[in-house]
Formats: structure tokens, sequence, C-alpha cells
């Protein structure tokens, strides 16, 4: 039973949209503003939202792309505004899809299952049944579990999926670009969502910036992660 994120001011539509979708059995949050959005995808795990442009805290343009930062969940927009170079440009941000009001619900429907078989295939290829294995690190990508020594890691979402992709590559420095397409799925951003998430990750790893063990960032070229090197050993 797919669960759904509503983001819509109007309550009109809201109030329809919420009908329909759990009419089709689906499981159903709605919300008003962007601030609102935010707060549910932090606490809640969803499989699709639908989000409207015209919020009356924050632009759904800016809201998607705040979305974007904290999770990977599909977007749908559904928004009166039909102007091409702005459906580009959301698509190029990161939403899933787009749809124009009005709609139909059989049209919404539609769109909503072609997102979900996306997703879901995507992530049925991001799965790898092996455990990932450097230094004193260990991540299981099947079951989502990170252990350092031994102790499980109480990561983020996000934060698993990026060392994942880097423990996947040990000792290569994977450019910022790349980590945002990989990563984030977005083809371009801002290099401080990185910086933040890093910084989180080192403060789980036990490390810092200037004082790295695992997780090294090389200033103009990108970020690498490998296993700490051996102390020397001492003369007998």
């Amino acid at each position: 039973m797919p669960s759904v994120l509503v983001v819509e001011d109007d309550q009109f539509v809201r109030s329809a949209l919420i009908r329909h979708l759990t009419e089709a059995s689906h499981t159903v949050r709605s919300v008003g503003t962007a601030l609102e959005a935010l707060r549910e995808v932090a606490h809640f795990r969803f499989d699709v939202v639908i989000l409207d442009l015209g919020l009356p805290d924050l632009d759904g343009s800016e809201a998607l792309k705040m979305l974007r930062g904290i999770t990977d969940v599909p977007v749908i927009i559904a928004t009166a505004r039909d102007d091409e170079s702005e459906i580009v440009r959301l698509l190029n941000d990161g939403a899933d899809d787009y749809l124009t009001k009005p709609f139909s619900v059989e049209h919404l429907a539609a769109r909503m299952a072609a997102v979900l078989r996306r997703s879901c295939a995507a992530e049925g290829r991001a799965k790898s049944p092996s455990v990932i294995q450097v230094g004193g690190l260990s991540i299981d990508p099947l079951r989502r579990q990170a252990e350092l020594d031994g102790t499980e890691l109480d990561l983020t979402r996000r934060e698993f999926d990026l060392l994942t992709f880097l423990a996947g590559r040990p000792g290569v420095v994977v450019p910022r670009k790349e980590l945002l397409a990989e990563v984030w799925q977005q083809s371009y951003g801002d290099d401080q969502t990185i910086d933040v998430h890093l910084s989180w990750l080192r403060r789980k790893l036990g490390e810092t910036a200037a004082r790295p063990r695992y997780l090294h960032t090389l200033r103009g070229v990108g970020v690498k992660l490998q296993p700490p090197a051996a102390p020397p050993e001492q003369p007998a």
C-alpha cells in the first residue's frame, strides 16, 4: 500500500486528492506548507510526494530543492503553471514528473504508477547482496546497516547512501558532481549539501575534517573513502 504525502494549500483540491487517493488504497498524509512538508519527510517514509508550487510560505520550486537535500523520494509536481521552460527546470532540479491542473484522477493514478515502477526498479538495481568491508567499516547494502569496529552506526538514509557509494570505491577520489548525480540524483546543486552530510558522517565515524580517518576531502577535486593507515611498527 503506497504511502503518499500531499503538499497542497488549496483546501478543496487537497480534500479531493486525499479522498481519491484513499479510495485507491493509498496511505495519505497531507500538509499545506513547505515547512510542514520538510518536517513530514524528515520523520516519515513516503513512496511518493505530490507537490503544489503555489505554497504560502515558500515557492514549491524552492521546496523541491530543499526536499532533494534530505530525501530521494519521488516527487510529482501538481500545479496550474504550464510554462515549458519552468517544467524543464523543475525536472532538472529533481522532480520525477509534472502534472498541470486541472487533471483527472485517472491521469494522476497513471503518473503515480509509472513513477513508483521506476523508483522500485532503481532501488532494486542499487541493492547489492554483498557486504562492503573497508577497514573497520562493514556495510550491508541489502539490510541497510553499517557498523564501525563492530558497533552499529545510526545513519540517516542519505548518510547511508553517501557512505555506501564512497565505500564501494575505496581509495578512489569521487568528484562532487558525481556524488550529486549518483547519491542525490541531481545534475547540479549546492556543494554545501555534500559538506553538511560529510560533516555528519565524520562525526559518526569519530573523526573530523582536520583529522580524518576514513573520509578525505581533496579541495577542488572531490572526496575519497579509504581505511586508516596502519600505525608504524615499534622497534623491538
